[in-house]
């Protein structure tokens, strides 16, 4: 039995009623909590025997109120209820109170029909008489459908959406258990089918790389153009087992190289090298190159034939075990990793780099835009139609002669390289680099940058001397030997800047500090204000401090050769505009970098991301060694647990 809320309307229009009505339970705001099963024809049937009395209820303030009064209480005694259904509808929500209106309007002129005795196949209850229980055949009956409510429709919207929610008679119950058994038998087999599914369609980063079109690539940010230093001092000195070359602006030490007598780094060298195993899961393959650890070439760095469509590439298609390739080294081999190879064969010179397979030109872009123009009206002429050419910065003011005479050594060197590896037997080194001082002279010295190159070796002063002889006749008069009583980095205060770069706390002019800790996979560097309290409010302390740690981070990431994934942990800044100094400033520190760099963006949490393309190891390898005792950690663990 269901009760009902009071209506005052009803009340008014059954005043003078002889019968005595007693004061109704109010009925639960949660009465719509219907169970899920079998609620759906006991909804319409409901709604079906409430509309006579709602639109009697509704007639009653146009015509006689003693007629509808009477009529009005007629109904409600025979269904049980003491009020009408209108006082309901205002307790519940506004798509029951909708419903009953269009249902009351359609009641107000249907005509009579004959009590049809109902029951309620949800709850069970029993059967209603009166005009409340009257209502329209159900489908199938006399040929005639169920008129259909704004309700009905989202009712049916709803169970076309959660089928398993409105099944009646605990199907839904029965499904979903059939449904989880089926999964949980089949799990195995899914996942298995799964895995195979995602290899069969997922490209290879090969294959998505020569896809990828120029809207999907990163942009690039606008290059920076800081002023270029011209007080610039090239430092080379020979130290019981370690030769040493510094850069100096000014009195500040800002590059060092380091290496050991008889060690040569890899990087350069090109190899006929033989592939030992092809693994398509890593699209990469192993070669053996005659130095010990196989090096490692992946899939992008693989030179495939033109004939094969750029989406089809694969790795395992392009080299075979046993097969013979050509091989370059990029990055030497660090901790447990091999060399890093490429098939992109390119051979630096002292104003050019030569391309010997690729057919596309650049210029360095830290040269400015009208010496970029001249040069590149001078490579037209000079560039060979089956190779690339690529213009260095050490090229700025150098004539036609220049690169071309600088071109034809690079053509002589590859020539004898390719005549090595027809008549040699893989693994076979075709080309190496020359020694780390004429490498850094080759690549580094410029002769709008620097002064002068200072030696206190003889053997060294000689070498050089000869190279600039061969290469750049003109600049040999900035070469000279060191003689004086103090060694030469003690007299240019490297020794110092030195120690300062191996410790952990780098102190800032203004009192702050960075704190510099190496990790596995980046490196950290956090910035503090220290002793910096500023003199007008806090945002001003912090901007000041971040931009003066802008610049001393870009210059110990160079003298330090700290490569790789880089994360920076500025002071929290209020303002955009003061983020976005931070990050101009540290642009232009890094654009004195020869080393390829890239800044992101300041993430939420006021960190700053940038990756520094990592080549050997650093300067703290150089000087350092593990510890045997903890084993680089840096604690020393109690076992006793």
């Amino acid at each position: 039995m269901t009760d009902e809320a009071r209506d005052p309307q009803a009340e008014q229009a059954g005043e003078g009623s002889a019968e005595a009505r007693p004061r109704p339970r109010r009925r639960r705001r949660g009465g719509r909590g219907r169970s899920r099963g079998g609620s759906s024809s006991a909804q319409q049937q409901e709604s079906t025997q409430k509309e006579p009395a709602k639109g009697s209820a509704e007639e009653s303030a146009d015509q006689t109120a003693g007629q509808d009064a009477a009529t009005t209480n007629e109904a409600s005694g025979k269904s049980g209820a003491s009020t009408t259904p209108s006082g309901r509808t205002r307790k519940r929500s506004g798509s029951r109170r909708r419903r009953s209106s269009s249902s009351s309007s359609r009641s107000a002129t249907k005509q009579p029909q004959p009590d049809v005795p109902m029951s309620d196949a949800g709850d069970g209850s029993a059967p209603s008489e009166g005009p409340a229980s009257e209502t329209k055949p159900k489908a199938g009956e006399d040929g005639q459908k169920p008129q259909e409510t704004p309700s009905t429709r989202r009712r049916r919207r709803r169970r076309r959406r959660k089928p398993g929610e409105r099944t009646e008679n605990g199907d839904a119950a029965e499904r979903s258990a059939s449904t989880a058994d089926a999964s949980a038998a089949g799990a195995a087999t899914a996942a298995t089918a799964a895995i195979e599914s995602v290899a069969a369609r997922t490209p290879t980063r090969t294959s998505r790389a020569a896809r990828r079109g120029s809207a999907d690539r990163r942009r690039r940010r606008p290059t920076v153009h800081a002023p270029r230093r011209t007080d610039k001092t090239m430092l080379i000195t020979e130290h019981l087992d370690r030769l040493q070359i510094a850069v100096v602006e000014g009195r500040e030490l800002v590059e060092h190289y380091v290496t050991r007598t008889g060690g040569r780094s890899m990087v350069g060298n090109v190899y006929l090298g033989r592939v030992q195993n092809v693994l398509p899961g890593m699209e990469a393959a192993f070669v053996d190159i005659g130095r010990g650890r196989n090096g490692v070439l992946y899939a992008g760095e693989v030179s495939y034939d033109e004939d094969v469509d750029a989406g089809q590439r694969r790795i395992e298609q392009a080299l075979k075990p046993g097969q013979s390739v050509i091989v370059q080294v990029t990055k030497d081999p660090l901790r447990g990793k091999g060399a890093r190879l490429t098939a992109q064969i390119s051979l630096p010179g002292r104003y050019l780099v030569y391309v010997p397979d690729g057919g596309a030109s650049g210029i360095s872009r830290r040269l400015p835009d009208a010496e970029r123009e001249r040069l590149r009206r001078i490579v037209k002429k000079i560039r060979p139609s089956e190779a690339g050419v690529i213009v260095r910065t050490a090229a700025e003011g150098a004539d036609e002669e220049d690169l071309a005479a600088d071109l034809e050594r690079l053509k002589k060197m590859w020539e004898q390289a390719r005549r090595k590896g027809r008549r040699g037997k893989a693994p076979k080194a075709l080309y190496e680099e020359p020694d780390l001082v004429e490498r850094v002279v080759r690549d580094v010295f410029s002769p709008s940058e620097f002064q002068e190159i200072v030696t206190d070796s003889s053997e060294v002063f000689e070498n050089v001397g000869r190279y600039l002889r061969d290469v750049a006749p003109e600049l040999s008069d900035r070469l000279r030997l060191h003689e004086g009583t103090l060694p030469l980095f003690e007299e240019f205060h490297v020794s110092e800047q030195i120690h300062k770069a191996l410790e952990r706390k780098v102190w800032l002019p203004s009192g702050g500090y960075l704190i510099i800790d190496r990790t596995e996979a980046m490196t950290v560097i956090d910035v503090n204000t220290g002793k910096s309290v500023g003199k007008s409010n806090l945002e001003e302390t912090v901007v000041g401090t971040n931009l003066e740690a802008a610049g001393e981070i870009a210059r110990q990431l160079r003298l330090r050769d700290i490569g790789g994934i880089i994360v920076i942990d500025f002071i929290d800044m209020l303002f955009e505009r003061n983020r976005a100094d931070v990050i101009r400033r540290l642009q232009e520190a890094l654009s004195q970098d020869k080393t390829r760099s890239q800044v992101f963006d300041i993430t939420p949490l006021g960190l700053l991301e940038m990756t520094r393309k990592k080549v050997s190891a650093g300067l703290l390898e150089a000087f350092s060694e593990t510890c045997p005792t903890c084993e680089g950690r840096g604690i020393l663990i109690t076992h006793d647990v």
